[in-house]
């Protein structure tokens, strides 16, 4: 059995799969540090964690109550956000790729540490067992080099200071689901509260929509998507650099045009603002696809994954509206299981 660990800020998920990669059963801790909720399978307990790792105590627990015990486990998987330039690939967790995972917190300082929490919290509740991480920057780590060089000094270069695009994870379950059938040129838009897509060729991503963050390209639900830098400078120079990032991160993007993230809301309002704020995101996101296909140099077929990109037909529709141009090209609703990819990427080390 393979345990997926998905540790963020707050919370902890996990999810047990069987040698086959299929799905036994799910979990989470919510509101790590205050008061919380502890969920597997279909229960539901008040909770109180004052940290992961008593909240992933709290989860190995349930498990072994539920007839998964830590002995019955093969290994744990972990969902790790940025990889940097020289993690492109799933790796067995050991004190030296540890170090290169925090030497990457400064490109990813809102995610990566708590990625780390739970690959402590698992090591200190189950040291024997073997822990890999998987990461969202390493599907993207072929991309040519001129598609991840920004213009600035070398200097600035040398610091890291370049493209590397994230949600890698949905993209490769992406590809995996396609298969056999997976098309030579595929446009792919991760489309939830994170919005991106990916132009891939063969099953490799040559040009992704995010950056240097996971703040760049479309816009999202509460991040603004791509911005001129000096209008961030402006930002800066009124807000100061925290209140900047503060805007930029969470309190822009759909919620900045019409006062929330929920996009069923808004195809459900019937206002100015809710339209505008409908429109705005489904034309940058056709806008951007232009630049992706010119990656590529055409298109074989379209594919939408996460949560808007599943569910929301009306804004699947609206901008396969603006790539009318394209022609009749196949368009795909594709599930995001990002836990399974990493469960399949453990079980490729393992082999």
């Amino acid at each position: 059995m393979i345990l997926v660990v998905n540790a963020g800020s707050s919370s902890i998920k996990v999810e047990l799969f069987a040698p086959d990669l299929t799905s036994v059963i799910s979990g989470a801790v919510t509101e790590i540090g205050g008061a919380g909720q502890l969920r597997l399978g279909g229960t539901v307990q008040d909770v109180v964690a004052e940290n992961h790792t008593q909240a992933c105590g709290m989860l190995l627990e349930r498990l072994a109550q539920a007839g998964h015990p830590v002995r019955a486990l093969t290994a744990a998987g972990h969902r790790i956000v940025h990889g940097g330039a020289d993690l492109t690939a799933p790796v067995r967790l050991n004190d030296a790729t540890l170090r290169q995972i925090e030497a990457c917190v400064p490109l990813a300082p809102l995610h990566n540490p708590h990625n780390l929490s739970g690959v402590r919290a698992l090591q200190a509740l189950a040291p024997d067992l073997p822990q890999f991480g998987s990461f969202d920057t390493a599907f993207h780590a072929g991309n040519p080099t001129v598609a991840v060089t920004y213009a600035i000094p070398k200097a600035e270069r040398a610091k890291g200071i370049r493209r590397y695009g994230f949600h890698g994870l949905s993209y490769a379950g992406m590809v995996a689901q396609f298969g056999d059938a997976l098309p030579r040129r595929l446009l792919g838009l991760h489309l939830g509260n994170g919005a991106s897509l990916c132009a891939m060729v063969d099953g490799r991503s040559v040009a992704t929509s995010m950056g240097y963050s996971p703040l760049d390209g479309l816009v999202m639900g509460t991040r603004a998507g791509a911005i001129d830098g000096m209008a961030v400078l402006r930002l800066a120079e009124d807000h100061g650099i925290d209140g900047a990032g503060a805007i930029l991160n969470k309190q822009s993007g759909l919620t900045a045009l019409a006062g929330t993230n929920d996009m069923a809301a808004l195809l459900a309002r019937d206002d100015d603002a809710a339209r505008f704020a409908v429109a705005h995101f489904c034309y940058w996101a056709a806008r951007q696809a232009g630049s992706a296909i010119a990656a590529m140099q055409g298109v074989d077929a379209v594919a939408f994954t996460g949560g808007i990109g599943e569910n929301a037909g009306p804004i699947r529709r609206r901008i396969m509206e603006h790539l009318a141009w394209l022609g009749d090209v196949p368009v795909h609703v594709v599930p995001a299981d990002e836990e399974r990819q990493i469960a399949r990427d453990v079980a490729g080390l393992l082999a």
